[in-house]
């Protein structure tokens, strides 16, 4: 069955006018035009406030070697307006700086300002102040609200114009976003939505930058808006019009993690084969999100119960490594779109059936380029199709990609990438000493840590602008989201004949909270404390408690652990303990009407004069070093671990509170908080992917490790400062280093030749004969391969780290990988029975190779 699904070119549809010394970017339905040059684009989201500044060259240079086109990054309000009309932007806050770099690597720009952004981020990117404003109602057709987010994003847009930064004045940015994912809540908005969206897309297009606006999730979006597409898979999403290209605005790599869940991991093959489906079926611009995901540093994750990790299983990881085979498979998948450019863009596509579940599209212009897709969508059996008079084999789940329509470039479910077995390296510091102006080295390595100074912080109320009200108050109304924490005070006279007492003086205590955390406290007495989780945040706890005779104080500290991103009016979610709260015993005493006296915030704060602010209350003395009790403030000194790798604090021995290196906060931490036992079953990359199905790190503590930034320590000394919440043993906290433990890649002597074979100067791309070949390359330029740990070419079992012989294996494989690899950085090893061999005729054979790199 053959059948044409576009039969002719529409008219280009030019956005927006030439202007001089700028670029031309436009579209049709089959293109980003740039300049006049037609362009199918692949592009990454990178946030830089997810990483340091310093990290941002690194970042993106891995984002171009791995192929990408585009770096996509969110604009987040809260951060750069903290106060209504006091703007930041400094450090990693420095959004020109950002656009400035991705600009110096030769790449272009997606500009989502929305400045809605959701992304596990703290409020979704709102500021809380907007909360508060008199007669304001978000995302909805509301002056007040439309009036201050028409000044952030005029503010944007003009930084960039002063700049010169968007492509219409010879920047690199291409694209702009405004709004995000409305289409999923609009319903809930009312009469109020349409308009607001009508306004919106006005106000953006009224900005005059010169390059085309975008919508995600917004179906109704206004010419010339494009709507885009977000999810795990798009190949079935269409523009709302004819005239617009198709743009897949993310594409999950991962998921994001949860305290107190699972890890979350996306296989390539699946990833790969969900963006091959998409260019397959007319895609011409496709997104990662993440490509780096990085660190919610400080109080910045949202959720609520988001960790302090973003790593979102992305390309390169939080810490700024290439994941692999992530990173490579997908390379080599953008190598093998790109040699479709052409086709894709130019020409019209022609669909085949070639039997149940097996199809091609064929894309093929007047001057003879011609590019196909063969894809197999059945999620068990591997098929062989016969396509122009060759026959070829398709993996269940995949998509291989003909440039030439005759040779197999790429298959989505053949890896012949490198997998970089991760791993961690403990290491023991030199503790820091003070003693009194001077500060010295100890003789002695001592682990990290050995040597802390603490403060206690006092329960209950502490600060004199502390205050009193008749009832409960909300917690983020009270707080304005200034700090985590809000103290809730009270006092009971008891004479011992109440009826809300038991046994003498004995009582349940009832608590119904909107969450996150809470903390009781009886007369300055820990006594239990109630912990919401992801989806679930609200809080109900009952703790049997004993009161004395005469005035008790009842002290509850609640926590919040990053506030809601997401959802219909997600911000008048609320948070705090909004009761009732109860005494019962024989009968119920409602307590909640009560004087109740309310502290916002701890009275101690993180600072480099830790114990210069209250020398009173400060101990040095390591003996008598307090541990698992709750409210702990601890402080110590450290060298840096030395190297360049990449370095994390193990918070092991830790309950749950925040963290700061030389006075920046590097976010929330919470060891204690455990994912469930069940859920990390074997993952069949085949078949729909969604975001709890394949899970790792099941019975474990969701976040064990929290990223330092290099760029936020020197050699010595440097301080860490420690708020403990719920009660820990600081002296268990250790420092890791990432580091890649093996390199090790696994290629069938069936797989595609490499790309390199392929001659990208011609029209007409053509693949020269070449057996496939196994590619190890040790990561950094200072590396070379000193060991192999382990090689066969035959049958070989297992993956990196444990692999093994099978029953066919070449005797003469050790020899020759340590001949050909052994002291270079990199080596390629041909997979053919001509370099080995055939130890087992008529069986089909593979090469493994595990090699260590120093």
């Amino acid at each position: 069955m053959i059948s044409t699904i576009t039969t002719l070119l529409l008219p280009f549809f030019f956005f927006s006018a030439f202007l001089v010394n700028g670029t031309n970017v436009t579209y049709d339905q089959r293109a980003l035009v740039i300049d006049g040059k037609r362009r199918v684009l692949i592009s990454g989201s990178i946030h830089y406030p997810r990483s340091t500044s310093e990290m941002w060259p690194d970042l993106i240079l891995k984002a171009k070697d791995g192929g990408l086109d585009v770096i996509d990054t969110y604009v987040f309000w809260n951060l750069h307006e903290p106060a209504q009309g006091q703007y930041d932007f400094t450090g990693s806050k420095d959004l020109v700086s950002f656009v400035k770099v991705v600009a110096q690597a030769g790449l272009y720009v997606n500009l989502r300002i929305g400045p809605y952004v959701c992304a596990e981020w703290n409020y979704g990117g709102f500021p809380v102040w907007l909360h508060f404003i008199p007669g304001i109602k978000l995302r909805t057709n509301n002056q007040i609200f439309k009036s201050e987010m028409q000044l952030f994003t005029a503010k944007i847009v003009r930084m960039m114009k002063q700049e010169k930064l968007f492509a219409s004045q010879g920047g690199p940015i291409i694209l702009s976003q405004i709004e995000n994912e409305y289409g999923n809540v609009q319903s809930s908005y009312g009469s109020g939505a349409k308009p607001y969206i009508n306004w919106a897309a006005s106000m953006a297009t009224s900005l005059d930058t010169g390059v085309p606006w975008v919508m995600c999730q917004q179906a109704d979006a206004p010419d010339p808006i494009i709507n885009a597409c977000n999810g795990f898979y798009c190949d079935n999403f269409h523009p709302n019009s004819p005239i617009k290209p198709n743009m897949w605005t993310e594409n999950w790599s991962g998921w994001f993690l949860s305290f107190g869940g699972q890890t979350p991991q996306r296989p390539v093959k699946d990833l790969a084969f969900a963006t091959a489906r998409f260019f397959q079926r007319g895609g011409i611009l496709q997104n990662y999100y993440m490509y780096h995901g990085g660190t919610n540093f400080g109080r910045t994750s949202g959720g609520p119960f988001i960790t302090t990790s973003y790593d979102y299983d992305a390309p390169i990881d939080e810490y700024g490594l290439i994941r692999q085979p992530k990173w490579g498979h997908l390379k080599d998948l953008h190598k093998s779109i790109k040699l479709c450019e052409e086709a894709l863009t130019s020409s019209n596509v022609t669909y085949l059936s070639l039997g149940k579940n097996l199809e091609a599209h064929v894309y093929q212009t007047g001057s003879g380029v011609c590019s196909a897709f063969l894809a197999n969508i059945d999620t068990a059996s591997d098929a062989k199709v016969t396509f122009k008079g060759s026959l070829y084999k398709l993996p269940a789940w995949s998509v291989s990609i003909l440039p030439d329509c005759k040779t197999v470039a790429y298959n989505t479910a053949q890896i012949n990438s490198q997998v970089n077995n991760m791993g961690l390296e403990y290491t023991k510091m030199k503790a820091m000493v003070r003693i009194q102006d001077s500060v010295i080295n100890l003789e002695s390595s001592k682990d990290f840590g050995s040597d802390w100074s603490w403060l206690i912080e006092p329960v209950g109320i502490s600060k004199d602008n502390s205050f009193t009200n008749d009832g409960l108050l909300e917690q983020i109304s009270t707080t304005k989201d200034v700090s985590d924490y809000l103290w809730y005070s009270t006092s009971l006279g008891v004479h011992g004949d109440e009826s809300f007492l038991m046994n003498g003086t004995e009582t349940v205590l009832h608590i119904k909270s909107l969450g996150h955390v809470l903390h009781v406290f009886i007369n300055g007495k820990f006594q239990g404390s109630g912990i919401g989780s992801y989806g679930n945040s609200r809080v109900a706890i009952q703790i049997p408690i004993s009161l004395i005779i005469g005035k008790n104080t009842i002290d509850i500290l609640s926590a919040t652990v990053g506030l809601k991103n997401y959802e219909a009016f997600f911000d008048d979610a609320g948070a705090g303990i909004t009761g009732p709260v109860t005494l019962e015993g024989k009968d119920v005493l409602n307590i909640s009407p009560n004087k109740w006296t309310y502290q916002v915030g701890l009275k101690w704060k993180e600072s480099d004069e830790f114990c210069e602010i209250a020398p009173e209350s400060c101990s040095k003395s390591e003996s008598s070093l307090p541990k698992n009790r709750p409210l702990m403030w601890y402080k110590t000194k450290f060298d840096a671990p030395n190297g360049n790798e990449p370095i994390a604090i193990d918070f092991t021995g830790m309950g749950k509170g925040e963290a700061w290196v030389n006075g920046q906060s590097i976010g929330r931490f919470w060891p204690t908080y455990i994912a469930p036992e069940t859920g990390c079953s074997n993952c069949n990359f085949r078949g729909n992917f969604y975001s709890s199905k394949c899970f790792t790190n099941c019975g474990k503590p969701s976040q064990q490790l929290y990223h330092v930034p290099r760029s936020m320590v020197k050699s010595s000394p440097n301080t860490l400062v420690v708020f403990e919440e719920m009660g820990g043993d600081p002296s268990q906290i250790s420092f890791a280093k990432r580091n890649v433990q093996s390199v090790c890649a696994h290629v069938s002597e069936f797989h595609p030749p490499p790309l390199e074979t392929w001659n990208l100067k011609s029209s007409h791309q053509t693949a020269s004969k070449s057996n496939p070949s196994l590619r190890l390359e040790c990561p950094g330029l200072q590396h070379t391969i000193s060991y192999i740990k382990f090689a066969s070419f035959g049958t070989p079992l297992g993956s990196c780290g444990s692999f093994f012989h099978g029953e066919c294996k070449s005797d003469n494989t050790l020899s020759i990988i340590q001949n050909a690899c052994i002291g270079s950085r990199s080596c390629s090893i041909g997979v053919s029975t001509s370099v080995f061999g055939d130890p087992c005729i008529g069986v089909d054979k593979s090469l493994a190779v595990e090699v260590v790199c120093s």
